[in-house]
């Protein structure tokens, strides 16, 4: 599976912005895709999660009421829209695929990565 990301970029604090990630390959068994992020000098944090077949989401506290996500099976897509920004939502944001059935938020069970996309937010 291939994972290509695209959205990011420089937002001020308080706007939003919509992240994208195109999944080709073996999609037939994906079974939830997922949006984390890494900060300057952080380690890889969960952001959100979606069960592929059945849509259903889970978030980290950090970002549960300002991010939304969600995917297009038709377009093998999924998305992350961002809300109400802030300098501490600056970070790489990857996506990744899960292959298994089951529910993680830790990123060592994630099977593959995409190359990340950067987002900025400035004060």
């Amino acid at each position: 599976v291939q994972l290509v990301e695209s959205g990011g970029g420089l937002v001020q604090a308080g706007g939003s912005l919509r992240l994208s990630c195109a999944a080709s390959g073996r999609t037939f068994s994906i079974y939830a895709m997922a949006w984390f992020r890494q900060g300057p000098g952080k380690e890889r944090e969960f952001v959100a999660r979606i069960h592929w077949v059945g849509g259903i989401t889970w978030y980290s506290d950090s970002v549960k009421g300002r991010f939304t996500i969600s995917r297009d099976k038709a377009k093998n897509t999924v998305y992350l829209q961002m809300s109400s920004l802030n300098p501490e939502d600056t970070a790489i944001y990857y996506c990744a695929s899960d292959h298994t059935v089951r529910s993680s938020a830790s990123n060592s069970d994630y099977d593959y990565w995409g190359q990340g996309t950067q987002v900025t937010v400035s004060s």
